[in-house]
């Protein structure tokens, strides 16, 4: 078997990873004030936080090509590869993986799956990572796409952000209307739910007691299991290295890395959002 990775340009990878032969990553187009942008290209991690500030209306953002998908799939089987597997952003935050699922049957002599990640940023960054690796021990197809399917779900997200604006106005937050009243008052935790929509999880009075409880919250939901855990943040270091500690002193174990969110998500979270998610070690 020679497994093809394919993932989009909203994964969290490490740099060492990006390089990998098997890796095909989409780009996932940020328009800001009408010009077009890609993370990575033309665009910086803080550029697109200091366009953003400076923009007049939210940045927007539109799904991978779904052309530019074909082209990569069309292309595998003359480089030797006999499977492909893609793992792009929640189907609860895109319409892409909607509308991919008539491709994997389209491609003679290539078996692909399409795993709905029902996640981004870091997490998904790990399960792409993570296939590469298995495929790299000589594991079977079946096997990791089992692996990862155990991995989706068991993983989630835990978010705080400092304006819901982003998400009510891209329409990502499902019951976002609810708490705009009182939006003075409140730091809404949210989350990423079964489904891997985005949705509030609970209302917190101040920003102290919304970290805490973000603590709270995942140290309670990897009590039984081995996890990955990722401290995410969007340009906020030095509450991401706070939350971070309050993880260790609750006894989150292993080591806990950084992760920033990029601009696609950003663009949704808006500037300033900190986050804790978690994945199954496998």
């Amino acid at each position: 078997m020679k497994l093809a990775v394919i993932t989009d340009s909203s994964a969290y990878l490490r740099q060492d990873v990006l390089h990998h032969d098997d890796l095909f990553i989409l780009e996932i187009p940020i328009y800001i004030d009408g010009e077009s942008y890609v993370e990575g290209k033309n665009l910086t991690h803080d550029e697109f936080y200091q366009k953003m500030a400076a923009s007049k209306e939210l940045p927007k953002t539109s799904q991978p090509s779904v052309a530019e998908l074909e082209e990569v799939l069309s292309g595998l089987t003359a480089k030797g590869y006999t499977h492909a597997i893609g793992l792009f952003l929640s189907s609860g935050i895109s319409g892409f993986y909607q509308n991919i699922q008539y491709m994997k049957d389209e491609f003679e002599g290539l078996t692909v799956e399409f795993p709905d990640s029902k996640i981004t940023s870091a997490p998904l960054g790990m399960m792409v990572e993570d296939c590469l690796k298995w495929a790299g021990e000589g594991r079977s197809f079946d096997e990791i796409v089992a692996n990862v399917q155990h991995q989706i779900d068991g993983t989630s997200a835990y978010i705080m952000v400092d304006d819901l604006n982003h998400l009510v106005k891209g329409g990502r937050l499902s019951n976002g209307a609810a708490i705009l009243g009182n939006l003075l008052s409140i730091k809404p935790i949210l989350y990423f739910n079964d489904e891997g929509v985005i949705e509030v999880f609970e209302k917190v009075r101040t920003e102290k007691k919304a970290m805490k409880r973000l603590v709270e919250i995942v140290v309670s939901d990897i009590a039984d299991g081995h996890y990955q855990v990722f401290v995410i943040h969007a340009n906020v270091p030095e509450k991401a290295e706070a939350l971070r500690q309050l993880l260790i002193e609750e006894g989150v174990e292993g080591d806990i890395p950084f992760a920033t969110f990029g601009g696609v998500i950003g663009t949704h979270l808006g500037d300033h959002s900190l986050a804790v998610g978690y994945i199954p070690i496998v």
